[in-house]
């Protein structure tokens, strides 16, 4: 199955908790209440945001480019995440707003 994203919507397969931090520290079981990690598999290519004037009409959209690109591991924030069904893999779709970091 080949899925795009669309918007700002991230594509991600879903890593296996490692019981480690992104800096190495390991962490208790008890401990382990902590954002999701995984690869980006695909990307959206953005959103529109609209520029609100004082009386709350939408003035002007203005198109902004994600940044995350695929083949990053990246943190997410658990809640935010919608699982979807790929071939034989845990795959979930997030908005990269809901993104917390990420590592090369």
């Amino acid at each position: 199955m080949k899925l795009q994203p669309l918007h700002d919507w991230v594509l991600i397969r879903a890593g296996e908790p490692s019981g480690k931090s992104f800096g190495g520290i390991i962490i208790p079981d008890s401990a382990q209440e902590k954002p999701e990690e995984g690869e980006v598999l695909a990307v959206g290519a953005g959103r529109l945001v609209g520029d609100k004037d004082s009386k709350e009409k939408v003035k002007k959209k203005t198109f902004v480019k994600t940044t995350l690109k695929p083949g990053e591991h990246i943190l997410y924030e658990k809640h935010a995440a919608r699982e979807v069904e790929g071939d034989d893999e845990d795959l979930v779709l997030v908005r990269e707003e809901d993104v917390l970091g990420y590592r090369q």
